[in-house]
């Protein structure tokens, strides 16, 4: 594969640290989820996660709209839910479930583009095998 972008964020201090990008433009402190004890205000990595997932599929989703000659309404939404969970021997994964609504199309249709777009979303090919990803068209 052909290299297009590289994004450089460095962490300090773990979930209750600090993310700076090398270009400055993230650059915040990090905590726990609050549920978990965390500050209330802060942002988490499960948080990060979604909202990279969500804005990949939704660009993922565009692409395929022009491959069926669709155009998204401007009010679709992708929403990434991101599940921290915890199994057996203390081990940690991700659960993640992407809510797409692609107003405008019938059911049907947007199912098509949604199962197309999870096979060319970066996110959704990174986590394949890894991470249960559950798509849901409303």
């Amino acid at each position: 594969m052909e290299k297009l972008y590289t994004a450089e964020v460095t962490a300090t201090g773990g979930r209750r640290g600090h993310i700076v990008s090398s270009d400055g433009v993230l650059d915040m402190p990090l905590s726990l989820p609050e549920g978990l004890g965390g500050e209330k205000g802060k942002t988490n990595p499960e948080q990060l996660f979604a909202a990279g997932y969500a804005a990949c599929f939704q660009s993922a989703l565009l692409v395929v709209a022009g491959k069926h000659h669709e155009r998204l309404d401007t009010e679709s939404t992708v929403k990434a839910h991101v599940d921290l969970l915890k199994g057996e021997n203390g081990k940690y994964g991700l659960g993640v479930k992407l809510t797409v609504d692609l107003k405008g199309l019938d059911k049907e249709k947007a199912q098509q583009m949604v199962d197309e777009a999870h096979q060319i979303c970066p996110y959704s090919i990174g986590v394949q095998g890894n991470v249960e990803v559950q798509l849901e068209v409303v």
